[in-house]
């Protein structure tokens, strides 16, 4: 296996966040209860990780910062232009995936 230096590590980890944001953002028709059905992750949870990550670095993030930031514009303009309202399928396989929630 190839050794990384840990700059290397965190700027091709840091390549690939950024391609997964670019790519969640251009499939605008992939709804987030079909990441969380599917891989149990949504754009809300990478906006909440980044939250996270940010607070604990120190720099003050709020949610709507952060929802900005992987949506690309804000919550509430992305919801409007691109989320449909979730099919009784859709609610039901995310009520089986995730009991805890």
């Amino acid at each position: 296996m190839t050794q990384l230096s840990k700059q290397q590590r965190t700027e091709f980890e840091a390549a690939a966040f950024r391609t997964l944001v670019a790519h969640l953002r251009n499939r605008t028709d992939v709804q987030n209860i079909d990441l969380m059905n599917l891989g149990g992750f949504c754009r809300n949870c990478l906006s909440n990780w980044y939250q996270d990550a940010a607070n604990a670095a120190g720099v003050e993030l709020n949610k709507s910062q952060a929802r900005e930031i992987i949506y690309g514009m804000p919550y509430e303009t992305w919801k409007e232009k691109h989320q449909s309202e979730a099919t009784d399928e859709q609610k039901a396989a995310l009520a089986a995936s995730h009991k805890d929630h």
